[in-house]
């Protein structure tokens, strides 16, 4: 508000509000924006293991060819169809978040808040680290370890590094819940870091597909 002095020298007061209709500035957040930039450090990174793989394998093809067999492949989609459909639960928790929706108001999927669906997130992540354990468990039984060979070595630290990022992933999953149990109200706060945690949860998704495909269709 500021005076203004009139002809007659009475004061009047008048708005220094933005006109009816201007835009307004939607600035985006600055944690999103954030999460996206160290999200692209990570595509570096794994490109970077990508290039061991391939260098590896293009200077060992017989070797390949000899240790490749061990994979068991069906068992390994099976675990990537795990983790794909996660992605698609942890998108409808990001639905849930949008309309502020924190736990669900029946039994029924549709009407689930954030939580129900982060849950069954975490519980399909969960299955994959542990189904990559296992299968870790059986390529070491037969003789496939990270010091028998080169093979072995791009194996193990391309899906290991991966396995840990996941891991990283349930954990942010396991905060979130936490977070939207200790406040009374959900709001855009929590609703956002619902987002970028989906954000991190897709990008490791595309990221064992396309290992999954490198390793274990273009073996």
């Amino acid at each position: 508000m500021s005076d203004a002095i009139l002809h007659n020298g009475e004061v009047t007061s008048t708005s220094l509000s933005s006109p009816v209709g201007a835009p307004v500035v939607n600035r985006p957040s600055v944690v999103a924006v954030g999460t996206i930039v160290w999200l692209g450090s990570e595509v570096m990174f794994f490109a970077g293991l990508f290039a061991i793989y391939f260098t590896l394998r293009s200077t060992s093809a017989p070797l390949w060819a000899a240790e490749t067999p061990h994979l068991n492949v069906p068992y390994a989609l099976a675990n990537t169809l795990i983790l794909v459909a996660s992605s698609f639960t942890a998108q409808f928790g990001v639905f849930a978040a949008e309309r502020l929706q924190k736990k669900r108001t029946s039994w029924n999927p549709v009407n689930w808040g954030m939580v129900e669906w982060f849950f069954l997130s975490y519980a399909l992540g969960a299955i994959f680290v542990t189904g990559q354990v296992f299968e870790y468990a059986n390529l070491v039984s037969e003789g496939v370890t990270l010091s028998a060979n080169s093979y072995g070595s791009a194996f193990y630290l391309t899906t290991g590094f991966h396995a840990l990022h996941v891991t990283g992933g349930l954990i942010a999953m396991l905060l979130i819940i936490g977070r939207a149990y200790s406040v009374k109200n959900f709001g855009h706060k929590e609703a956002t870091s619902t987002i970028v945690v989906s954000y991190y949860w897709h990008f490791v998704d595309v990221v064992w597909i396309g290992l999954f495909l490198v390793i274990y269709v273009l073996k």
